[in-house]
């Protein structure tokens, strides 16, 4: 038995290390320029959903998927909240097909090694974007990786109809691991695009290390139950006050940060923040909850003039 264990101990590891060099190729690729971006959306994928672009949307939104993003299209979880937003704020111009674990934008399912793999180990899919947050958290990757998501943010956004300079504002909603690609995309945005921006992030897990002078506000949708979200400012010294220097800190002496607690929502599982089936004493599902609260915290902001240009 402890043979076995022994063995299964170092699978794991060798598989997480593979995932881990895989990881860094991908980025040194990018860094290095022998690969560019891909910004070819599938055939009759749109690049935006909800307002028209022939008229300025009162804001676009970018949706930052979990470790479960693997293809353009949504996951099936943030799928269900994407839509929820589309349906509960019509006003809004919402991008959910960003790739925050690749660099490259290269879905990952699309690859014919990986979608072998995803038919015999599909846990290795998941390995995969959890090595990618922590190459995103490493103070030796951080700079390129940063880079790279904000640079396809830019030019998915730009592809939707947003203007740079417009004043329009984007919001960056992030989920789980999302959180840390969203955070470090904050500078690159603004370089290019001169946007307003607000980050809500719902469960976030991140290192607190991203500096987020650019970002107007940093909503932060959590619950007591929702022990990774907590783990992450445990483990990550960015995240701990006595760190006053880190670019979470800042944010927080600035003023910018502001908590809401959706509990008993947990991270994952029946009882996550976007269930659709359990239900709040008030006859909404959990679900219906979180996306209520994601379009009340974007209009508060707008319609408050907190996004004035400039």
């Amino acid at each position: 038995m402890i043979g076995l264990g022994l063995l299964l101990l170092a699978g794991i590891g060798a598989v997480l290390l593979v995932e881990g060099l895989l990881a860094r190729y991908e980025l040194l690729a990018y860094a290095a320029g022998w690969r560019a971006q891909a910004t070819a959306l599938p055939a009759g994928m749109p690049y935006a959903r909800g307002a028209q672009a022939d008229r300025p949307p009162d804001a676009y939104l970018v949706y930052l998927d979990g470790i479960g993003k693997r293809r353009f299209r949504d996951t099936r979880d943030g799928g269900r909240l994407v839509q929820a937003v589309l349906d509960g704020a019509p006003e809004l111009r919402v991008l959910g097909q960003v790739l925050p674990y690749s660099p490259l934008a290269d879905p990952l399912a699309d690859r014919r090694v990986w979608a072998w793999l995803r038919r015999r180990a599909g846990l290795a899919l998941f390995l995969h974007n959890v090595m990618q947050i922590f190459i995103a958290a490493d103070r030796r990757y951080r700079p390129h990786y940063n880079r790279a998501v904000g640079s396809q943010i830019a030019a998915h956004l730009r592809l939707a109809g947003y203007q740079p300079d417009s004043g329009v504002p984007v919001v960056l909603l992030s989920y789980s691991g999302g959180a840390q690609l969203a955070t470090g995309a904050v500078n690159g945005l603004w370089t290019q695009l001169r946007c307003p921006l607000l980050l809500i992030s719902i469960g976030g897990f991140h290192n607190g290390a991203n500096d987020l002078t650019h970002a107007r506000r940093l909503d932060v949708i959590t619950s007591s139950a929702d022990w990774i979200e907590h783990l992450g400012a445990r483990i990550f010294p960015p995240r701990w006050p006595l760190l006053r220097a880190s670019g979470w800190n800042r944010a927080v002496r600035d003023g910018k940060v502001s908590v809401h607690r959706l509990d008993p929502a947990t991270h994952v599982g029946p009882r996550s923040y976007i269930s659709p089936e359990v239900r709040m004493p008030d006859g909404r599902t959990y679900l219906e909850r979180t996306a209520a609260t994601v379009i009340g915290l974007i209009r508060q902001h707008v319609s408050d003039g907190r996004y004035a240009a400039g």
